[in-house]
């Protein structure tokens, strides 16, 4: 089984602009026969890190990982069939749906075993660090216990009635876990947010915060902040040139008349207005190289 990563000339300090093909690299697998193939793609998959822009990693993911991928049943309705009502990598089944929860709770042990380590504890009071832990992911609570093997790098992560023996050599500094499980290879991409871990697995993007039981019993009661309301602004739903502005301040619009014509990987893409209103203010100007998400125009 073999990976074959191609260059696609990108490198350290290379500037890759919105006007072209956003291609960054390609990646090809190969094996014995198309299920090894198939294997290796998802592990490099699960390795490829790339950070700083969206990419379309955990689709592809996602997409090698589809039976009828897997079985080769494809055509070029395939997308439109499949993933017709878009891809949300929150909705991926994989096989061992446990994997990240076990990782997130060994990685929070190991973090909280270094804070516990710092010097100049007052005596009496020093940081004791638990074996019993709750990995929550949105509002879901999945308690474990997590307890070392200093010997061997090993963890015993018990979860759901079920013993995971967990061995890794990983540091704080890598983005990629590899480890085994239960003697499985296995291997997955983290990284600290705040105080919670973003892991993607098999194109599974899990953000989880790792507390102790009576923390996590609080936060349970903590009021949820409210999303913030975007209704009244067009965004730019990808980063692009602003080549038209079709109208001004004060401009009475109707649904579906044509905004503004944003140019991207050398195509315009039409904005219209999603309901009838009026124009409060104008928040870029032509030419502008825009950035996703970023303020177009206000509606009053």
């Amino acid at each position: 089984m073999e990976t074959v990563r191609l260059d696609s000339g990108v490198v350290e300090g290379s500037e890759i602009s919105v006007y072209y093909d956003p291609l960054i690299s390609k990646l090809v697998t190969k094996g014995e026969g198309r299920d090894e193939a198939i294997a290796a793609m998802q592990d490099a998959l699960d390795e490829y890190v790339i950070r700083g822009l969206s990419t379309n990693i955990n689709f592809l993911s996602a997409l090698v990982a589809h039976p009828r991928f897997q079985q080769g049943e494809l055509s070029t309705g395939f997308i439109d069939e499949e993933f017709g009502q878009g891809f949300r990598d929150t909705a991926i089944k994989v096989d061992d749906p446990d994997v990240p929860i076990v990782v997130a709770g060994i990685i929070h042990r190991l973090y909280m075993d270094r804070a516990a380590k710092i010097s100049g504890q007052m005596a009496g009071h020093e940081r004791r660090v638990g074996d019993s832990w709750v990995v929550i992911i949105g509002d879901i609570h999945k308690p474990l216990s997590v307890k070392p093997f200093q010997a061997d790098c090993g963890y015993r992560v018990d979860y759901k009635g079920k013993n995971y023996r967990v061995k890794t050599d990983w540091q704080f500094s890598q983005k990629v876990f590899h480890g085994t499980i239960n003697n499985q290879r296995f291997c997955l991409q983290v990284s600290r947010q705040g105080l919670g871990y973003t892991i993607l697995y098999r194109g599974l993007r899990i953000d989880a915060l790792v507390m102790p039981p009576r923390v996590a019993e609080l936060y349970r009661i903590m009021p949820i902040k409210g999303d913030v309301d975007l209704s009244k602004f067009l965004l730019a739903p990808m980063p692009g040139l602003l080549v038209k502005l079709a109208v001004q301040a004060g401009q009475e619009v109707k649904v579906g008349q044509e905004l503004a014509v944003i140019e991207a990987m050398k195509m315009e893409n039409v904005l219209r207005a999603p309901a009838d209103g009026k124009i409060a203010s104008i928040a870029a100007h032509l030419g502008d190289c825009l950035t996703v998400d970023q303020v177009i125009l206000e509606f009053a």
